[in-house]
């Protein structure tokens, strides 16, 4: 290894370097090992890099290295800088058309796959809406082998990220993607009481509150993706009152909520009464971020 290289890069990232606290999974070190195997040709994620053992540059691909991380401290996302970002396992092509898989965002996923494997060894449907890069919907897909699994982002480009990741995991046969509003694309006779689980991570963030979001998101990542309007829960309303014609009488629907917004989303779901049963689920510091809104026990 280039010693003196790697060295000084990696004291220019420690002292120019501003990490988010959501991105807990990144630091200096392995930051520049991810820049740095990205610019040898092996983009990885940094989850990834913290395995790898950096390779000798050439002098044109230590020139890439300079510019990435120049990019990297002007706060463009490493994710969109090696095109890759692991997510329960799964290593998923990013770029700037989607939202970034979050780390705090398996709380979905693991909650979503638990209750798909409830089901078995029975078939069952399941819809992912809001899927971004598609990152809840393969989850599920690549955990649960009897989930038939269709997934769906307002964005077209969103859309074909997520194609594109479900080909270069694998499971291009297993999750079928579509472009249009909410649940608009599975507004079909075959769906409706026939869908097992139903999952989302909407757009959340009040749209006042936007501007005030670190620059690394707002300036970088798809406003769509995290915009959810005057009080932050438009789509959310909108998704409880139409996920429940396509939910089986045993159906659930999982979404992701907002920092502090649990406990009013909660009260908002059990006075529609389309739910028997509605459950949040915490995070590791025991904030509630997950909703469960089922229509009854398995």
């Amino acid at each position: 290894m280039q010693t003196d290289i790697y060295n000084s890069r990696l004291g220019l990232l420690r002292e120019k370097l501003s990490i988010l606290p959501d991105k807990t999974e990144e630091t200096p070190d392995n930051t520049l090992k991810a820049l740095w195997s990205t610019a040898a040709g092996n983009p990885v994620s940094v989850i990834q890099a913290n395995d790898i053992v950096p390779t000798v540059l050439s002098d044109s691909q230590i020139k890439t290295l300079d510019e990435l991380l120049a990019k990297r401290i002007q706060g463009i996302p490493l994710a969109y800088l090696t095109g890759r970002q692991s997510f329960m396992g799964l290593v998923m092509l990013t770029r700037n058309d989607a939202l970034i898989p979050r780390k705090e965002t398996e709380i979905l996923a693991t909650t979503a796959i638990a209750i798909a494997n409830k089901y078995l060894p029975a078939t069952i449907t399941v819809i992912d809406t809001c899927t971004g890069a598609g990152n809840i919907a393969l989850a599920i897909a690549s955990h649960c082998p009897h989930a038939h699994v269709l997934a769906s982002d307002l964005s077209e480009q969103a859309a074909i990220l997520a194609r594109e990741n479900a080909e270069h995991l694998g499971l291009a046969a297993r999750v079928t993607f579509f472009s249009g509003d909410l649940l608009a694309p599975f507004n079909t006779p075959d769906l409706q009481g026939k869908v097992s689980l139903l999952t989302c991570n909407p757009p959340y963030i009040s749209s006042a509150k936007v501007t005030d979001m670190p620059a690394e998101i707002s300036s970088h990542e798809p406003r769509l993706a995290f915009d959810g309007g005057a009080f932050g829960i438009n789509l959310i309303k909108r998704l409880v009152s139409e996920a429940d014609s396509l939910l089986s009488a045993t159906g659930t629907l999982v979404f992701e909520v907002g920092f502090g917004q649990a406990v009013m989303i909660k009260k908002l779901v059990e006075k529609t009464g389309l739910y028997t049963q509605v459950d949040t689920v915490n995070d590791t510091a025991g904030h509630p971020r997950v909703i469960i809104a089922r229509k009854s026990r398995i």
